[in-house]
């Protein structure tokens, strides 16, 4: 019934467009004659029987094309090529029935006129329904908020069409740095150079810029944008070209401007061979499955063809969600998916996974990332980090896993926090266990942070500005390096690849970006401006359009700047953004009694006692604060004598 009730619906909105050119198609072919002759030819000069040809021949050869099954505010170029072929066959058509009927007072060239006019009057009237249509869609008293489209390429074409459709956004010009297109329509927008961008802001108030350069390189993305900065405009963007589904453009894919824009760097094309050595038809396991890196390492593992890939994660939630995501891609590939549910700290059910699959690979991202959150949560992070850590290197070494990689980060260098700290310890755990355990290679690999995992700033900052500010920044000085998510996984892969034995690798991250500089950036990208950020080069009085950047002071354990390399000793790769770090180790026979000491304090809670294992096993330790572990809150007295230790 619900079909029905479509059809006839279409058939309804079909109508008036079969009626009206059933009437003016023969209306046409008379002035093609007229015009032929020179003077208006009388109806009754014609053979009657020409005006019913010209409908009966005409509009099931406009059906067969589709010119009434397409909804016309959709046309496009494709279209108009096709009104191109079913107006030229209808002429040839209608030529042909009136020689077979010996209608021969027609002269020949009044079919090539009554093409031409055809093809005018079919191009312009579905042109001017679209834009009737995409007028009436716009709500009552609503003309959408009105924006320019950088880029005049096939994106930029697409982008315009699909905002037809939108009434809460109205493109008014398209702007583009090839000369040759300065002054040309697309979709009946004018195409503008840059310097025009002001004029262009003024005369229609625009409000918003829309890059629509899915594929321009990275650094020069960062200049447009760089440029754009300077303008009170929104800046939005479409993904680059990997992202667009199907080459198709929706409004929806319309993107806040992210770091990695603002970074402007091109990622280097991976190494077939090093992602496929370690993965393709092999047993793999991912413990932390479900968080920010695992998830992504799942993602990329499972289109390398492994033979089994197993999802180890603590959280049901997380471990469900990426299972879920996984599982219809399986069945296509071959692969058995296994999810599941576990501590990484319970050496036995970890060992049992490892046994029955016969496991190859290990990549280990388990572990509890978030600064402040660990400090506030010593004894856990400990135990996860670095125990969860011994454990799974422990079974990797008795079944004789052939590769375990460790995920790392640049706060395992010089730590000020117990994260960082933990991190370097379970570094260090691998690297002894190397000298032990020749049948396994222990490969950890350090990085910063990653865009788009969780707790990213970017994110943050959107909602910040979203609601009206004020951003809040921990410090005026404060840096992170940064490295999109999929980059990070795909260099993990085959930096563990590259692997001999107790090897650190490092992730060329670029260069470290400095957070405050960073807000105001996406403060003048959102078309606002700073009330205030503590320098005499920018004061806004106009309190609608600024936002308050607020420094908050450094959190628990969170330092200023970022390491990825203990000391300047490092060597290159075959790959160009893989170093390999010569890190000072320690042997086992010395770090085990460091891990017993450890392992009683996290027994007993004596906050103070791992504090000093750090001091006396993990290079460059110092805690820049005091302990607010909230289970030792209240030992205030202990407290004063560790940070005395600590300082």
């Amino acid at each position: 019934m619900k079909n029905i009730s479509l059809k006839l619906q279409l058939i309804n909105n079909r109508a008036p467009f079969v009626i009206a050119d059933a009437f003016n198609l023969s209306f046409i072919f008379w002035l093609s004659w007229s015009l032929k002759m020179g003077h208006f030819v009388k109806p009754n000069e014609l053979s009657p029987l020409i005006f019913v040809l010209i409908p009966l021949i005409s509009i099931p050869v406009f059906i067969r094309y589709g010119l009434y099954r397409a909804v016309v505010r959709y046309i496009g170029y494709r279209a108009l090529w096709t009104i191109f072929q079913a107006t030229g066959l209808t002429v040839l058509l209608i030529a042909l029935a009136t020689y077979l009927l010996n209608i021969h007072e027609i002269p020949r060239s009044t079919f090539m006129i009554y093409w031409m006019a055809t093809l005018i009057y079919v191009d312009g009237s579905r042109l001017f329904s679209r834009w009737r249509i995409a007028r009436m869609r716009r709500l009552p008293g609503d003309k959408g908020k009105p924006v320019v489209i950088f880029g005049a390429g096939d994106a930029g074409t697409k982008l315009i069409r699909a905002l037809e459709k939108n009434p809460r956004l109205t493109p008014v010009a398209v702007i583009d740095d090839e000369p040759s297109l300065y002054g040309e329509f697309i979709s009946s927008l004018r195409v503008y150079g840059r310097e025009q961008l002001n004029t262009l802001i003024e005369n229609y108030g625009v409000e918003e810029v829309l890059l629509a350069l899915p594929s321009i390189r990275g650094h020069d993305r960062q200049k447009i944008i760089e440029w754009l900065e300077n303008y009170p405009v929104h800046v939005r963007t479409l993904p680059n070209l990997m992202e667009i589904r199907d080459g198709k453009v929706f409004v929806q894919d319309i993107r806040e401007i992210g770091l990695d824009d603002l970074l402007g760097r091109d990622p280097v094309p991976p190494m077939q061979a090093l992602l496929d050595r370690c993965i393709q038809q092999q047993s793999v396991m991912v413990n932390g499955a479900g968080g920010s890196i695992g998830s992504e390492l799942c993602r990329q593992v499972i289109q390398l063809k492994p033979k089994c890939l197993i999802l180890y994660d603590i959280s049901e939630f997380a471990l469900y969600s990426i299972e879920k995501e996984l599982r219809p891609l399986t069945s296509d590939l071959g692969i058995e998916l296994i999810a599941a549910l576990g501590s990484v700290t319970n050496k036995n059910r970890v060992a049992q996974f490892v046994k029955k699959y016969q496991v190859d690979t290990i990549y280990h991202a388990a572990a509890y990332k978030h600064v402040p959150l660990v400090e506030y949560n010593i004894i856990e992070g400990v135990q996860n980090n670095i125990f969860g850590t011994l454990a799974v290197a422990e079974v990797a070494a008795q079944y004789k896993v052939r590769n375990l990689v460790l995920i790392s980060t640049d706060k395992a260098v010089h730590p000020t926090n117990i994260m960082g700290a933990s991190k370097r310890m379970a570094e260090m755990i691998l690297q002894a266990f190397q000298s032990r355990y020749k049948t396994t290679n222990f490969t950890m690999v350090r990085f910063g942070n990653v865009l788009g995992s969780s707790g990213s700033v970017i994110p943050l900052f959107w909602e910040q500005i979203n609601a009206g500010g004020p951003i809040t920044v921990t410090h005026r000085d404060i840096n992170r390096y940064f490295m999109t998510i999929s980059e990070a996984a795909s260099l993990v892969i085959q930096a563990g690849a590259m692997g001999q034995g107790g090897d650190v690798f490092v992730l060329n991250m670029g260069e470290p970006v400095k957070i405050y500089d960073l807000a105001i950036r996406m403060i003048r990208l959102s078309g606002l401006r700073v009330t205030r950020h503590h320098t005499n080069k920018e004061t806004s009085t106009d309190e609608q359009n600024t936002i308050d950047i607020k420094i908050t002071g450094l959190r628990p354990g969170e330092k200023l700047y970022e390491e990825l390399m203990l000391e300047s000793n490092v060597t290159g790769t075959e790959h160009t953004k893989i170093m390999r770090a010569d890190d000072k180790i320690l042997a086992w026979q010395d770090l085990k009694p460091q891990l017993h000491i450890l392992e009683k304090a996290i027994k007993h809670h004596q906050i103070e006692q791992i504090f000093q294992v750090f001091l006396n096993t993990v290079d460059g330790f110092q805690h820049n604060g005091r302990i607010v572990d909230y289970l030792d809150a209240p030992t205030n007295k202990k407290k004063t004598k560790v940070v005395a230790i600590l300082k």
